[in-house]
């Protein structure tokens, strides 16, 4: 009896331990390109042979975005795919830029934990809980410069600038690829397209509605 526990609990921690990503076996794993031709598929990417690794491979600048645009936000990510050097690290980050009034709409992370810190402005932020004890808790708090909030990974959040002017943050993120899923996008833009009966009934709306 007591082998079966300890192999139960050993599955639920090595369970537990691959919901994230690995830790590295080595000191980097620098990223090569994309497109190697006959390689197979592996959870990250190939490394860079450690002798031509360079400083550049750890770096990258990053830019304002630009904000002009329906959401007048815009999200500049900097992941395994922007910069190397992060593969096998796990982890990444994002500046957030806002314009007056932007929003960076409800989304989720499925395969990280994100921290953002206000820069500049004010923000309303929040994120929804799974539905546990049949309820889907919001939690929202209004953020100045300075301030630090969590997102628990998978959870759908949002941001939203509720100055007058300009405000951007940074996100870290607790995967070299976090991904992101915009419920919106997901929902009412995926291809081939959600059939409009599947949506109306969801959204108990008329089936024009979500044709429009």
């Amino acid at each position: 009896m007591k082998a079966t526990y300890l192999l139960v609990a050993f599955l639920a921690l090595a369970s537990f331990a691959s919901a994230y990503d690995p830790s590295p076996l080595q000191d980097f794993c620098v990223a090569l390109p994309d497109g190697i031709k006959d390689a197979v598929f592996v959870n990250g990417k190939f490394c860079k042979d450690p002798k031509v690794v360079v400083a550049e491979d750890f770096f990258k600048h990053v830019d304002p975005g630009n904000v002009v645009n329906k959401l007048g936000s815009k999200v500049t990510p900097v992941t395994v795919n922007e910069l190397a050097g992060l593969n096998t690290l796990g982890i990444s980050l994002a500046r957030i830029d806002f314009g007056p009034k932007g929003l960076n709409p409800p989304h989720t992370h499925p395969r990280a934990t994100e921290i953002l810190i206000v820069i500049e402005g004010t923000l309303l932020v929040g994120f929804v809980t799974s539905n546990q004890n049949n309820t889907n808790r919001l939690f929202t708090k209004v953020l100045n410069k300075g301030d630090v909030f969590v997102f628990p990974i998978g959870l759908i959040h949002f941001q939203s600038n509720i100055g007058y002017g300009n405000a951007f943050a940074i996100a870290g993120l607790s995967s070299q690829n976090p991904g992101v899923i915009t419920i919106a996008n997901a929902v009412f833009g995926s291809t081939p397209p959600i059939s409009p009966e599947i949506l109306a009934k969801a959204f108990q709306v008329d089936n024009n509605k979500v044709a429009n």
